[in-house]
C-alpha cells in the first residue's frame, strides 16, 4: 500500500520536500520507491552505468552466439518477505517464481548417491522428517542427532547479542555434529545464505538463517529464482518502476562529497563525468552504499566509533559458467557433496542460449561458489581444470559432451562477512545528524548479507526518515514479517 502525495500534502510536511538516495543497488531502489511514494521529491545517483549492484547481467559473446550473463545466481526464499514485496513493486513476481515446495536435490559425488532435502505439508518441525528419514548422505545416528540439533537450535534468540560472538561451528559440535553432517546438511544451506562455512559464521546469523528458513513456517524455505536475466528484474523493471514514481534517476553519477549547509540541509556533490558536477540539496539522504564506500563519505561524528565500519569484512563469491553442445542436466538446480562444485543451475533458457541458431541442443550451467577464498583468484585455465572433472564426475551426461564456453564472473567483495562479532559493527539506519541515514545489506537488519536483507534496509531507513520528518505511524512502510 502506497501512501499519495495527497496524503503528504495533508499531513503538513513541506510540498516537494526533497530526499537524495546515493547508489542504485537493491537498498538504494528500495529506499528510493518508498520516499518517492510517501510524497518526497527523489533523487538516486549511482555510479554505475545501470542500477541493481551486485545483482546485474551483462552481454557476452560466445562461440555460440551473444549470451545474456547474471554475473552470480541468486536465490530467495519463501520467508524473504521484504524480497517479494520488492518485486511486486517493481512488477516481476511472476518473473521470479517460487518453487510450489521446497525441493533440494543433493548428489553426493563419492558414489553418486542422490538425495533430495524436500517438505511435505505437515507443520514445523514434521514437514521435513521424511525427507530426513530417508538423506542418504547421513547415518541414522547422524539424523537422530540433526533433530535434536534443530531442537537445540529453535529456542535460541538469534538477537541475543551473547550468540554474535560464538561460530556456529562449536556450537554443532557441542550438540552433536559430525564433520559429516556438517557437510551434508548445515554447511550446505550454511555456505550458501551466510556466505561462509560454520567455523567462520556468528551463531547469532546462522541460527537467523535457520530458524527463519527451515523452522519457522513450513513454507519458509520454498526457493524463488529468476526466470529472466537479473538485469531486467533490478535494472530495467526498476528503473521504470522509479520513473514512474516520479524519481530523478542519474546513472554513472559519483557523489564525492556531503556536508551539512548553514540551514541544516544536506549537500551532495555529485560527479558526471564529461557532464561536470552538481550540487543537490535535500533536508533527507540516504547513503546505500557498501560499508568502506559509506565510511569514505560520512561527516565525522555521524557514528558512535565510526571507524568500526572498516572492520566489517568482506567474503567473495565466484561463479563458472559452462556451455556444453548437448544437456547434461535434468534438473534446474542441484547441490553436491563430496566435491568443490557447491551449487549447479541450468541457465539454459534464461540467458538466451535456446533460442540462438548456434545453440540449438546446448545447455548452459551456472556453477555458484560461495566462500570462494582458495579459489577467487585462480586463473581461468587453473578453474577449468579443477572444475569440469568435477562436473563429468557429478553428470555422467557431461563425460561426452564437449565444452563450447567456459568462463569465469568474480565477485571479491560480494558480501560482507558474517564472522563472530560482526553484529556489534553493524550500524543501524539512523545516524546521529538529523536527515542523514544508512540502508545496505551490511546495516543492522538482523539477516546476513542477501537480497532480502539489502531491501529490509532500504525500507528501514525510510521509516527512519519519515518517522523523523513527522509522519503518522500510518503512513511509513509497513514492517515486513
Amino acid at each position: 500500500m502506497r501512501p499519495d502525495r495527497h496524503d503528504a500534502h495533508e499531513a503538513g510536511r513541506p510540498d516537494g520536500a526533497a530526499a537524495v538516495v546515493i547508489g542504485g543497488g537493491l537498498a538504494g531502489i528500495t529506499a528510493a520507491l518508498a520516499l518517492a511514494d510517501a510524497g518526497l521529491r527523489v533523487t538516486l545517483v549511482e555510479g554505475r552505468p545501470r542500477l541493481g549492484g551486485l545483482v546485474f547481467s551483462f552481454r557476452r559473446e560466445s562461440a555460440v552466439g551473444e549470451l545474456t550473463v547474471d554475473n552470480g545466481q541468486h536465490v530467495y526464499l519463501r520467508c524473504c518477505t521484504a524480497y517479494g514485496w520488492f518485486l511486486d513493486r517493481v512488477g516481476a513476481r511472476s518473473l521470479v517464481p517460487l518453487q510450489d515446495r521446497m525441493d533440494v536435490p543433493v548428489l553426493d559425488a563419492d558414489g553418486l548417491r542422490f538425495g533430495r532435502l524436500r517438505r511435505t505439508g505437515l507443520p514445523v518441525p514434521l514437514h521435513l522428517a521424511k525427507s530426513l528419514a530417508t538423506y542418504p548422505h547421513l547415518s541414522l545416528a547422524e539424523r537422530a542427532n540433526v533433530g535434536r540439533a534443530a531442537l537445540a537450535l529453535k529456542k535460541l534468540d538469534p538477537e541475543d547479542p551473547r550468540l554474535d560472538g560464538v561460530d556456529f561451528a562449536s556450537w554443532l559440535r557441542r550438540h552433536g555434529q559430525s564433520p559429516r553432517a556438517v557437510e551434508a546438511l548445515w554447511d550446505l544451506v550454511g555456505v550458501a545464505t551466510l556466505n561462509a562455512r560454520a567455523g567462520d559464521a556468528s551463531l547469532g546469523l546462522a541460527a537467523k538463517v535457520f530458524k527463519t528458513g527451515l523452522l519457522s513456517d513450513n513454507g519458509a524455505a520454498d526457493i524463488g529464482w529468476a526466470r529472466v536475466p537479473l538485469g531486467e528484474v533490478h535494472d530495467a523493471l526498476a528503473r521504470e518502476a522509479l520513473e514512474k514514481a516520479g524519481v530523478r534517476v542519474e546513472l554513472r553519477t559519483r557523489a564525492s562529497a556531503l556536508d551539512r549547509a548553514e540551514d541544516g540541509s544536506w549537500r551532495v556533490t555529485a560527479d558526471n563525468g564529461p557532464h561536470g558536477r552538481e550540487q543537490l540539496t535535500a533536508g533527507t539522504v540516504v547513503l546505500a552504499l557498501p560499508q568502506r564506500e559509506t565510511h569514505a563519505l560520512l561527516p565525522a561524528g555521524s557514528l558512535d566509533g565510526q571507524d568500526r565500519l572498516l572492520d566489517i569484512g568482506t567474503a567473495p563469491i565466484l561463479n563458472l559458467h559452462v556451455v556444453y553442445d548437448r544437456p547434461v542436466l535434468r534438473k534446474p538446480f542441484f547441490a553436491a557433496l563430496g566435491s568443490p562444485v557447491q551449487w549447479v543451475f541450468d541457465r539454459t533458457e534464461a540467458s538466451g542460449l535456446a533460442a540462438l541458431p548456434g545453440g540449438a541442443g546446448s545447455q548452459y550451467l551456472a556453477v555458484s561458489q560461495s566462500a570462494a577464498q582458495d579459489d577467487i583468484d585462480r586463473p581461468v585455465a587453473e578453474l577449468r581444470e579443477r572444475y569440469l572433472p568435477e562436473l563429468a564426475r557429478l553428470l555422467p551426461a557431461a563425460r561426452g559432451a564437449a565444452v563450447r564456453d567456459f568462463f569465469v564472473t568474480r565477485e571479491r567483495t560480494a558480501t560482507f562477512a558474517p564472522a563472530p562479532g560482526v553484529g556489534r559493527l553493524r550500524p543501524a539506519a539512523r545516524t546521529q545528524n538529523p536527515g542523514l541515514y544508512l540502508a545496505g545489506a551490511w546495516t543492522a537488519t538482523g539477516w546476513p548479507a542477501t537480497m532480502e536483507s539489502a531491501v529490509r534496509s532500504g525500507l528501514g531507513a525510510v521509516r527512519e526518515a519519515l518517522t523523523e520528518l513527522g509522519f503518522p505511524q500510518g503512513q511509513l512502510p509497513q514492517e515486513v514479517a
